[in-house]
């Protein structure tokens, strides 16, 4: 054995002392690190690519020089010979004067050294940690950034929260094209599955931002960039496989550059899960085609994607006495919801991964198609002009089995049968939202050596019609898809804007943003509650931005900005209004300071920021004449904290980011209402609760990320990636029972790559969520009532998966 090993060694070790490595870092004019730009070697062909922070690796070569080629989207091709002699590698390239994909997303995006606070991230970071999880979940390391699931695994429905802000607080572009729904506001990404694979990179700029067409950014905005154009043809099989059944498959091609000016591209993907959550499983479609003509000055480009999500529904929630495993609590929540013997039973038999829901067909089913068209000219060698038609269809409909409902609830007449008077039944129904969503984007902008200005917006029309069916009821006389409602929502939203960065001095840059926009509302008919309402709203919004960034050096800046931001109310604002009032839009205020400072190995942001609230709507318990929760208006309330971003390449094995925020959310003076129905429960009287100074609902005080990666041998990485999300409030009383659970959590990520001939690349990697298997919690609500001096309160749930994984291979050709 031992002559067997030396033998081994003798014949191994003299190729591993020969062995060579050439690393470099590539950067554009200004030393700014250029992450994910493509490096590659002719001969052998090897190809790789720069983390974040610019760095690039070719290890185990031979002694020699070798001609390379760097790429980077908007930026010049550069050839170059590589040799193995060179230590500290710097390749400085040139922007591209030629127009790229990258104009499509450059009006709405902010600069990398402006006062606006922004982090992006690259295909290749997104790339390593999707796994066939939804968006929200590959973004749940940035900085200030929550992420949740009702199904407890990443895939189905999601959310995120920014700065403790939700979803329709969020202004989401697709190349600059807005993504929120318009009357909620909100972002379903179950309705994008596996978008992830198709984006070329994501900024996520915190606090106002700079100006984006689309929903107002009154807590953060994300801007997607889908995938640029790639020169060589390539053919891509992604395969992932996991716990809970998690299947993942997705196949994508492209032809590269035809003829010296057109691409085409397409992407295929099927996701499939049980979910951790009992009965939540997920069917989600995506599909992506692209097609591009690329000459000197001008650009078009047309992409269509969409998708198609059948989800069990998991949206109830898991009651705290279920997750307590308190009987008698539990004995009480299902009196409290009304639920009959049945429904109590399974609560009682299930645990943490309790659902409500067990009828077969209790799914939500929606299909989105988007359509793009992209036209880009750069007219002169200072003048851009860029627009783009959409329109998004979106159509479906989600299906409750429902128990002993009341004829009167859908407009129907009691049922008699003989001298019997049927007043309720067991009914099946659907409830459908089919909508449209078109318009245009447009920009002008104007480059020189010390000024970029920029002349966009966009107009946007929105129709939607909302309407429910019975499809099955236990009486036989309620008429087969009888439609108990329907009511139509329009929405018209004009925007103008004007961005400036202009060189005051050689160190001080100015910064100056300005927006108009004009939304027009119009909604009526019947709604789900049988009663009918009618709307008719416009608003006029001014939103000016202003900064300064004052360079000390060529690695220092200091900047701050001031901007405003308006929001109009989301539609159910203005349906459940109690009669007689109106909701008012929302204001903010906020103020951004900070310091950057980057060297060659070491990144460092950090940023103080105050969000100052007028008007903020938030619930308050308060109920209209038909039962339905409703918000109010706060007249002040405001965000205020410090965010730390740091990037450190310790050794070409080793590098860390970590982010941090600290913060504090209040309410100046919060009024809780609480409904008393007396001891008997015989009586309805309305008790007002005042708090002063009072916490934010889901604002965690604390937020950290980090994440680990060593290189411990040529082309393996590993990750230890952490998530800490401080105590979240469920509501704004500040009460210490109504809480989500501070939690900490860890991740192993281990991938490893190799290059075969013919091949760009296999990859093999897997992930390993949560592998201290912690029970917590990601999201919740709770609701309560007084019967006399007994106040009964229950509190609601969504339990994240304990341990779990999944596997990924990659095969790119």
């Amino acid at each position: 054995m031992f002559k067997s090993f030396f033998a081994l060694a003798w014949l191994v070790v003299p190729g591993l002392l020969s062995a060579q490595t050439i690393r470099g870092r590539v950067t554009d004019q200004q030393s700014v690190p250029l992450p994910g730009a493509t490096v590659q070697l002719k001969s052998p062909a090897r190809i790789t690519v720069t983390d974040q922070l610019g760095y690039f690796t070719f290890d185990n070569l031979s002694t020699g020089t070798y001609e390379g080629e760097v790429r980077y989207v908007g930026y010049q091709t550069l050839l170059l010979s590589l040799s193995t002699d060179e230590k500290d590698l710097v390749i400085t390239l040139q922007e591209d004067v030629r127009i790229t994909d990258q104009v499509l997303v450059t009006a709405t995006r902010a600069n990398d050294n402006g006062p606006t606070v922004a982090t992006t991230i690259n295909k290749v970071t997104l790339q390593k940690q999707n796994f066939g999880q939804d968006l929200p979940f590959v973004l749940n390391w940035s900085p200030s950034l929550v992420s949740t699931s009702d199904a407890g695994t990443g895939v189905g429905y999601t959310g995120l929260r920014i700065r403790g802000s939700d979803a329709t607080r969020i202004n989401v572009t697709i190349n600059g094209i807005p993504v929120n729904d318009s009357e909620s506001q909100g972002v379903f990404w179950v309705n994008t599955p596996d978008l992830t694979s198709s984006v070329q990179s994501v900024q996520v700029q915190r606090g106002v931002g700079t100006s984006t067409n689309g929903a107002g950014a009154f807590g953060a905005s994300v801007n997607l960039q889908t995938n640029t154009r790639t020169d060589v043809a390539y053919a891509d099989v992604v395969n992932s496989i996991g716990s809970f059944n998690t299947l993942r498959n997705t196949i994508a091609f492209g032809t590269g550059l035809l003829n010296n000016k057109f691409v085409f591209d397409g992407r295929l993907s099927n996701i499939t899960s049980d979910g951790y959550i009992d009965l939540a499983s997920s069917d989600l479609k995506w599909y992506s085609v692209s097609g591009g003509y690329y000459g000197d000055r001008t650009m078009l480009k047309a992409i269509v994607f969409g998708g198609q999500e059948v989800t069990y529904q998991s949206w109830y929630g898991v009651p705290e006495s279920r997750l307590k495993n308190d009987i008698p609590a539990m004995l009480e929540t299902a009196a409290s919801e009304g639920w009959n013997q049945q429904q109590l039973d399974n609560l009682l038999a299930s645990g943490r991964t309790f659902n409500l829901y067990t009828y077969e067909n209790q799914e939500d089913n929606y299909q989105q198609d988007h359509y793009q068209f992209h036209a880009s000219h750069r007219a002169t060698d200072k003048l851009t002009l860029q627009g783009a038609l959409h329109y998004t269809k979106g159509s479906g409909y989600y299906e409750e089995y429902r128990i002993d409902n009341d004829f009167a609830d859908y407009g129907l007449p009691d049922v008699v049968i003989g001298s019997e008077t049927i007043t309720s039944t067991d009914l099946i129904r659907r409830r459908w939202l089919d909508n449209d969503f078109y318009g245009l984007t447009y920009s002008l902008t104007y480059e020189t050596e010390n000024l970029n200005s920029i002349l966009g917006g966009a107009w946007n029309k929105y129709d939607g019609d909302h309407f429910g069916q019975i499809t099955w009821a236990q009486v036989s006389e309620v008429p087969k898809d009888y439609q108990y409602y329907f009511n139509k929502g329009e929405k018209g939203d004009f925007t103008l804007y004007w961005k400036n960065t202009v060189a005051l001095t050689k160190k001080v840059e100015g910064f100056l943003d300005l927006q108009y926009r004009r939304i027009d509302y119009a909604a009526s008919g019947k709604e789900n509650r049988q009663f009918d309402f009618s709307v008719n709203k416009r608003f006029n919004f001014f939103n000016p931005k202003l900064g300064l960034t004052y360079a000390i050096d060529q690695q220092n800046q200091l900047y701050a900005s001031y901007a405003v931001g308006n929001r109009e109310p989301v539609r159910d604002d203005f349906i459940d209004a109690l009669t007689g009032t109106t909701p008012r839009h929302e204001s903010m205020g906020d103020f951004e300071a900070g310091w950057r400072w980057r060297k060659r190995k070491l990144n460092v942001n950090v940023n103080y920021y105050y969000m100052n609230y007028k008007n903020q709507l938030v619930p308050t318990g308060k109920v209209n004449d038909v039962g339905a929760l409703i918000r109010t208006n706060v007249a002040d309330s405001y965000r205020t904290g410090i965010e730390l971003e740091a990037l450190w390449r310790i050794s070409p094995a080793l590098s860390w980011t970590s982010n941090l925020t600290v913060s504090s959310n209040k309410i100046a003076e919060f009024n809780e209402v609480i409904y008393d129905y007396g001891e008997n429960f015989d009586e309805y009287m309305e008790v007002t609760n005042t708090y002063k100074n009072t916490n934010i609902a889901f604002s965690p005080s604390v937020i950290a990320g980090s994440g680990f990666t060593l290189t411990p041998i040529a082309n393996l990485e590993v990750t230890w990636l952490t998530k800490y999300v401080g105590q979240q409030f469920l509501d704004n009383t500040t009460n210490t029972a109504r809480v989500i659970d501070a939690y900490f959590i860890n991740d192993l990520r281990v991938g490893y790559s190799w290059k075969p001939k013919g091949m760009r690349e296999i990859l093999l990697s897997g992930l390993m969520n949560n592998i201290f298997d912690v029970a917590y919690s990601s999201n919740g609500y709770t609701y309560g009532y007084f019967g006399g001096p007994t106040e009964y309160r229950q509190n609601f749930y969504y339990p994240q998966a304990g341990r779990n994984f999944m596997i990924m291979l990659a095969l790119r050709l």
